[in-house]
């Protein structure tokens, strides 16, 4: 670079920062592709998504809420970019009656509340996880930097969350493929271990529809057939 190039950045002037340049900085930072997305973001102030009209983003919205509510096999919601719940499922309503609350939010309800540390198994992990999925969103957020700012006040009022925020600035993209065992007594005797997919519908920014996938049928308790309640034999 010139040398006229760094007195700019030293003086905290605009810099041209191209996809090049942005490349060998990953590369001599060692970042991991969550950080990559994270630098290129900043540097591009947000850009490089191009957005749809107002009425293409709700029909767009709406057409995933019918996508999320039309699965009967495994829990599925729809979350903006803030995790605010936008949509769901029968099953998910099941396996999560919070998210029948107004204002559901799944960020708020995994850190905060005590029902979400008692059916997550490992919750401290799942927590380190979703706190440096927070950060992410914090440094990319753009026009939600605001709600995420109050978002994140919220999850740091709890002094365990409190105490992993300053682990450390890891930054996580997306859960995709994560996996959770789950206590769910209301659904399942058993623990309940899912894989979660998450899908980034295109021309629609920030939301993201997950569904999570169990390792095998999960059936409530009153589905049951009578030999197998009763202990008797089962085909």
């Amino acid at each position: 670079m010139s040398e006229r190039w760094y007195r700019s950045l030293e003086a905290g002037d605009s810099v041209s920062l191209s996809s090049e340049i942005l490349g060998r900085l990953s590369q001599a930072l060692v970042l991991g592709p969550d950080e990559r997305m994270v630098l290129y973001s900043r540097a591009l102030d947000g850009a490089g998504l191009a957005l749809t009209d107002e009425q293409d983003a709700a029909e767009g919205q709406l057409a995933l809420l019918h996508m999320v509510t039309a699965q009967t096999g495994f829990p599925a919601y729809l979350t903006d970019g803030c995790w605010n719940i936008l949509g769901y499922n029968t099953l998910m309503s099941t396996w999560f009656p919070w998210v029948l609350e107004p204002g559901a939010n799944l960020m708020r309800w995994a850190l905060t509340e005590p029902g979400a540390r008692e059916q997550m198994l490992d919750w401290r992990r799942h927590a380190e996880v979703y706190l440096a999925m927070l950060r992410f969103a914090l440094a990319t957020g753009g026009s939600r930097k605001a709600s995420l700012d109050v978002l994140l006040q919220q999850v740091l009022e709890d002094p365990e969350c409190r105490r992993l925020w300053a682990q450390g600035p890891k930054v996580v993209a997306f859960r995709q493929g994560h996996r959770y065992r789950l206590a769910l007594p209301h659904v399942s005797p058993e623990q309940i271990t899912v894989t979660s997919q998450v899908l980034l519908p295109a021309y629609q920014h920030g939301l993201r529809c997950v569904m999570l996938l169990p390792q095998k049928t999960v059936l409530p308790p009153c589905a049951l057939i009578p030999e197998q309640q009763s202990g008797g034999p089962a085909e």
